[in-house]
């Protein structure tokens, strides 16, 4: 299981109220005794944290926030002396406007690295070159009054895209990866990977005809000229490459699309690009047996032979698994999570439960909020620091956290249900520990069996296991689907209060079963 950290707010440990990586390291035992396997930190290189290390000044270096080299050279060791890999997050698409590149590349059109960035004229009418809309609202295009040209930014104008068509702005990124690599990393997150190259003409977006209101200003557009173009995947082949060069690394792909077009990222047998490109079906799917159901299939038959899947249910981006669907289906979520096909992502703080935390208007940190504050797309809500313990900063900091705690925090806490044998924390362990018992559960064959009535069961075989879980998403007891050519040996684990199995699933109960293929029907439950 891969988990990532929000290094700001893990765990802090000089007193500025803000995560870094020396409290990270004091946290590694409790990663291991969770039963993770490897961590996703995100970005902590030198940033101006316009939008909180996303934008990048210096792509080789650690920001004094969290702590510098020699202190990330201490965390990695001690998480590989502990068994555990590190991913980086790797920001590919775009640097901050403080980076030294961009800093030369801005101070005049006849700068070397004046093409390391994307710069066009204004349009005939003196506007923007084209229709394109940031994804955090208004034009994509920032106007620079000292060299009367555009330059572009998917994001934030504090975040100016790269122009990965320059050779040598490619070469100099691949010397990122290499600096890294060289330094021990596992791997790299891959930030936005899809965005990473733009239409070589610049040509406008279509307009969308499905947009309303409610939604964002991007979504006005269908970013089919600024996103996913065909030589993106060469890049990421290169990506590949590269980090297979170096053995046994791993690349996760954050790729926003829909499956036909998500399955391409594996690139091909003979030429890969992403080992995982990022599946977000779980954050996107209504939460219903059907919807999940059909999702889960329709992903599955996606993915190329060389393919392998991969789920999460929540970032640093994403509303909190417990805000969406409540406390009780929360334990429902953890068993969908650790019980399908490929490799599970664990955002912080979803391991107890962290539902929806209330952010007041003077603490809003986050830039995407502020810019379009009357929709609901703030990600302060899923920033907030991680409770330790039931102290008033919760174990995080003896300052006052940079994003407030969750407000139940005094008994929503790592602590507290460490203690709890029936808590959600030690579900998710007790889960993780069956994962590694049964290789059915990690790599065993996955078959859908019921996607009505609120259950949602599915079958993982592996040699000689064969294992059901059924998983009611309603508040009505339900019928538990046996298949019929099978017998109940044993049940391995409820997210409910053990009870006797009666042949039903209790309300907004799950179950993992272990099976036996049987011709004798007289023990089977239906």
């Amino acid at each position: 299981m891969i988990y990532q950290i929000y290094p700001r707010s893990f765990q802090d440990s000089n007193a500025d109220g803000v995560g870094d990586l020396a409290g990270i390291e004091r946290r590694l035992d409790y990663l291991l005794g969770l039963g993770v396997d490897a961590v996703w930190l995100s970005p902590i290189f030198p940033s101006p944290m316009i939008d909180f290390g996303y934008d990048v000044a210096d792509y080789c270096d650690i920001d004094p926030l969290f702590g510098d080299l020699k202190t990330f050279d201490r965390l990695l060791a001690a998480m590989h002396s502990r068994g555990l890999k590190l991913l980086m997050d790797f920001v590919p698409n775009h640097s901050s406007d403080q980076h030294p590149w961009f800093i030369e590349s801005r101070s005049s059109r006849e700068n070397p690295k004046r093409d390391w960035y994307i710069w066009r004229d204004a349009s005939d009418d003196g506007g923007p070159p084209n229709n394109w809309i940031s994804d955090f609202g208004g034009s994509s295009w920032e106007w620079d009054a000292a060299t009367k040209q555009y330059y572009l930014h998917a994001f934030l104008p504090q975040q100016p895209d790269l122009n990965w068509r320059h050779p040598e702005l490619r070469e100099a990124m691949l010397d990122v990866l290499r600096f890294w690599l060289d330094r021990g990393v596992d791997g790299f997150r891959i930030d936005v990977l899809w965005h990473i190259i733009k239409d070589a003409a610049l040509r406008d977006n279509p307009i969308n005809p499905d947009w309303t209101p409610d939604r964002t200003q991007r979504d006005q557009l269908i970013q089919l000229n600024s996103t996913d173009q065909p030589e993106a995947h060469q890049i990421a082949a290169e990506f590949c490459s590269l980090a297979d060069s170096y053995g046994d690394r791993l690349l996760i792909g954050e790729i926003s699309l829909p499956d036909d077009r998500l399955a391409r990222w594996f690139g091909t047998e003979k030429q890969p690009e992403v080992h995982l490109p990022v599946n977000f079906h779980l954050i996107e799917s209504n939460w219903n047996a059907q919807s999940l159901g059909q999702m889960i299939v329709d992903y599955e038959a996606s993915l190329p032979k060389h393919g392998w899947p991969n789920w999460v249910f929540g970032s640093h981006d994403a509303p909190r698994i417990a805000a969406r669907v409540g406390d009780a289906q929360s334990r429902v979520a953890a068993m969908l999570l650790l019980t399908l096909r490929g490799t599970p992502t664990l955002y912080q703080g979803d391991e107890i439960g962290i539902g929806e935390v209330p952010i007041p208007r003077d603490r809003i940190r986050d830039p995407q909020h502020l810019l379009q504050p009357k929709l609901n797309i703030g990600r302060d809500r899923s920033r907030t620091p991680m409770p330790w313990d039931d102290s008033p900063s919760a174990g995080f900091s003896s300052a006052d956290p940079w994003l407030p705690l969750n407000p139940d925090s005094r008994r929503r806490n790592i602590a507290t249900q460490e203690r709890e044998p029936d808590s959600l924390l030690n579900l998710y362990k007790a889960l993780l520990s069956l994962r590694r018992r049964h290789a059915a559960l990690s790599i065993g064959n996955f078959t859908l069996i019921k996607t009505g009535d609120d259950v949602l069961a599915f079958e993982r075989r592996h040699g000689d296991e064969h294992l059901l879980i059924a998983l009611n998403l309603g508040d009505q007891t339900r019928s538990l689907p046996v298949p019929s050519t099978a017998a109940l040996v044993t049940e391995l684990c409820s997210t409910a209060t053990p009870r006797a199995i009666d042949g039903t699933l209790a309300p907004n109960e799950g179950l993992i079963l272990r099976l036996v293929d049987s011709e004798d029907q007289s023990s089977r439950i239906s």
